[in-house]
């Protein structure tokens, strides 16, 4: 049970780039979510993925030397809702319905949270480099919070100055 939720039922033994699977199954999940229940399911969908990929990071790689292997996408999903809240929450706080969420919405809180975690700046690195379980599951909710909060920029300055 425990590899089927890091590896997000499979997904994470698609090749190549298993990660960007897991996130372009996360943006579909989020999505759905979005859809279906608004921010607030968003959020818990968010929550949950988290709760559950530190729980099945940890069973799944016990007695292994690699804790970080490229299977495992639970981290990308958790990364990736964590930078679709901002979207949803901003159409949620605006007072927008949640079948108004264009492209944009979507795009790029994906390419964000592919850079940063490809990237690894800062604290994202940082935690990439402990090696451990936790590590695994906490690079990527920093790179989901810095797509977040890079995707609440892009909104702002499309928003506020090329649409003025």
């Amino acid at each position: 049970m425990d590899g089927m939720i890091a590896t997000v039922l499979g997904i994470g033994r698609l090749r190549p780039a298993p990660g960007t699977w897991g996130s372009a199954a996360a943006l579909a999940l989020g999505y759905g979510l979005h859809r279906a229940g608004h921010f607030p399911l968003v959020l818990a969908g968010t929550a949950a993925a988290i709760l559950l990929g530190f729980w099945s990071v940890a069973r799944f790689t016990a007695g292994m030397a690699d804790k970080d292997r490229s299977e495992i996408v639970i981290d990308e999903v958790a990364g990736q809702l964590i930078a679709l809240c901002a979207t949803s929450g901003g159409f949620w706080f605006a007072g927008l319905p949640r079948d108004a969420m264009p492209w944009p919405g979507l795009v790029m809180p994906f390419l964000f949270f592919r850079l940063f975690d490809i990237w690894k700046p800062w604290l994202v690195g940082r935690a990439d480099r402990r090696r451990d379980a936790a590590g695994v599951m906490l690079d990527d909710i920093w790179a989901g919070l810095f797509a977040a909060a890079a995707s609440i920029a892009a909104a702002g300055i499309y928003h506020g100055v090329v649409m003025g």
